[in-house]
């Protein structure tokens, strides 16, 4: 004879517990006749609160009443949102970051409408192909002024004279290295020197360009240099030769460069309004981007986003673009109103 199959259990999804076993009382929530109507105890305007934010204002913990659309009762397997909640803790708990709550509004950054320091800069040239002025992860200053390059620590508000060219010669760029221990200067005269600046002492300096060098980009040990004689020099300061490979693209004079963050992409902006952008095994541009109406000279990398650059214009352009090196496209472009001469 077949054995009886067992009878099949079926479980719901969720567990409602029967409130009329429960033990409310011990909690005060259970309702309570009152001795009298001129005598209440003294915690019973809490309990009555504590009841009502539980189970809701037309509900009764111990009985079988369903609740109404509009009750607040914490028990409900749903809750109707719409209506406005009527609990005087509704509000704080908004602000707390409650359930189902919007994220508050994050306060806008104040940017400062006043200069924090004011430092002296005579004979800084007015030429906007130039690029005299740049910081140095350790807060140390570097500025360009005529033949002199001039050091002032943020920290110590001291300055210091790191060199003089000579009245023959000028600074045209000058640029950090990603430690801040070196800085590398370029020249009127197409040099490009390296100096310490903790020693106050010049390490090197490379030949290779016709006339001035305006535009400095340091990827690790790889110095890039931008001249107006329209080409880019890849300086190794590993090795004795001024350089190790010469970029030829640009039709006019390279204003801008900038390495990416992971050291495999390089964009140069020129007065022949173009952005290029090349690689490390290529001799030519791997992109050529010409929607810009004025020479290019502001160019950063985004940290968080790989192949994403943006480049600013001269007074024809005044736009702010935003570029997918992977494939070529542009993404946006802002109007701000003037040149973008650094972003």
């Amino acid at each position: 004879p077949k054995t009886p199959s067992p009878s099949k259990v079926t479980y719901s999804d969720r567990f409602i517990p029967c409130r009329t076993s429960s033990r409310l009382h011990n909690f005060a929530l259970a309702d309570r006749p009152s001795p009298g109507s001129g005598s209440r105890d003294d915690g019973s305007a809490y309990s009555r609160l504590l009841r009502a934010e539980l189970f809701g204002g037309d509900a009764s913990p111990g009985g079988d009443r369903q609740d109404s659309p509009g009750s607040n009762n914490l028990f409900r397997f749903k809750t109707d949102r719409s209506s406005a909640p009527s609990s005087p803790f509704a509000e704080k708990l908004d602000c707390a970051g409650g359930a189902g709550s919007p994220t508050p509004k994050k306060a806008p950054r104040k940017v400062p409408k006043t200069p924090h320091k004011v430092l002296d800069a005579p004979s800084l040239q007015d030429d906007f192909y130039l690029n005299l002025v740049d910081w140095s992860s350790q807060n140390m200053l570097a500025v360009g002024l005529g033949t002199c390059v001039y050091l002032w620590s943020a920290s110590s508000s001291k300055v210091t004279k790191l060199c003089d060219l000579g009245p023959r010669d000028s600074v045209c760029a000058v640029h950090w290295t990603r430690e801040g221990s070196y800085l590398a200067v370029g020249t009127s005269l197409g040099d490009v020197q390296i100096w310490d600046s903790s020693r106050c002492k010049r390490i090197r300096n490379m030949g290779g360009h016709q006339t001035r060098a305006g535009v400095l980009a340091w990827n690790s040990t790889i110095l890039s240099s931008g001249s107006r004689d329209k080409n880019i020099l890849q300086h190794d300061i590993r090795v004795p030769t001024d350089y190790i490979s010469k970029f030829s693209g640009h039709r006019s004079e390279v204003c801008g460069l900038k390495w990416s963050h992971d050291d495999r992409e390089l964009a140069s902006g020129g007065n022949d309004n173009q952005l290029l952008v090349w690689n490390q095994r290529s001799q030519q541009p791997v992109l050529r981007l010409t929607e810009h109406t004025a020479a290019v000279k502001a160019i950063t990398w985004s940290p968080h986003q790989h192949s994403l650059v943006a480049s600013g214009g001269g007074t024809a352009d005044r736009c702010i673009k935003f570029w997918n090196t992977a494939n070529g496209n542009m993404l946006n472009s802002i109007d701000t109103g003037s040149q973008a001469s650094s972003i």
